[in-house]
């Protein structure tokens, strides 16, 4: 396959270098990925400056630009070679529960199901970042077993990989995403008070049996099966009776 790979952590980030080494063994891997940090950037879209791509090296390219304008040029405007699927990450970090909505690796993994490509988001779920070579094993498993999948046109994989050796590993586990607790409220800077900083992610709170949380803290690999359409079916019939009022 030719699969396009993107991230939010950056072009030189060490989890789309080891993703990229595993998954470029068996098919052919273009790099198009931001050229510094973005994470936390969700699906935002770069609209009020264009956007220029440079060639780091033959087949990767960096983009000041967010994980979701990345995989947006790539698929609709620059690369001439045809692709067949999204690879994002591997993301420094779990994606986790409620991380979905702020990640940018998920949002280019969204990106490329918006236009129509099977996508899959990677993480190494803690942060100490000790085994990405395990996560890249795991991304390599599960790309090339993909097309035996029968997943629904608009379904994004996100895959949570555990921080241990991939001997480790005690399986794959289907999962639905846990919760976290509120964040953490928000601290002033220690030099300067009129500026704050957004606290971190709130612990854990559901995080039983079939989440994601659970999978990760009994070491298997998470793969949890997301949806683009927001759309909340089994409350429409109580919005329309609703908004007849305001008829």
């Amino acid at each position: 396959m030719k699969i396009l790979i993107s991230n939010d952590d950056g072009v030189e980030a060490e989890g789309i270098k080891i993703l990229a080494k595993y998954l470029s063994k068996d098919h052919k891997v273009i790099i198009v990925a931001p050229n510094k940090n973005k994470s936390a950037a969700s699906s935002s879209l770069t609209l009020n400056k264009p956007l220029k791509p440079l060639k780091i090296e033959s087949n990767i390219y960096s983009i000041d630009a967010t994980p979701s304008d990345c995989v947006h040029l790539a698929l609709c405007g620059f690369l001439e070679d045809e692709v067949d699927l999204v690879v994002t990450g591997i993301n420094f970090g779990p994606n986790l529960g409620d991380d979905v909505i702020y990640s940018g690796t998920v949002a280019g993994a969204i990106e490329g199901r918006f236009l129509g490509l099977p996508s899959i988001a990677i993480s190494l779920a803690s942060w100490e970042g000790a085994n990405f070579e395990t996560a890249g094993k795991v991304a390599k498993q599960v790309v090339d077993a993909i097309h035996t999948s029968q997943l629904s046109h608009d379904t994004v994989l996100n895959v949570n990989v555990p921080d241990i050796a991939h001997k480790d590993i005690k399986g794959f586990q289907t999962t639905r995403l846990g919760k976290r607790h509120m964040s953490e409220e928000s601290f002033q800077d220690k030099d300067d008070p009129s500026l704050y900083w957004i606290g971190e992610n709130g612990k854990e709170s559901d995080n039983g049996i079939g989440t994601d949380f659970y999978a990760i803290n009994n070491n298997y690999v998470s793969v949890t099966p997301l949806q683009i359409d927001l759309t909340k079916y089994n409350e429409i019939d109580t919005v329309s009776a609703w908004i007849q009022e305001l008829n």
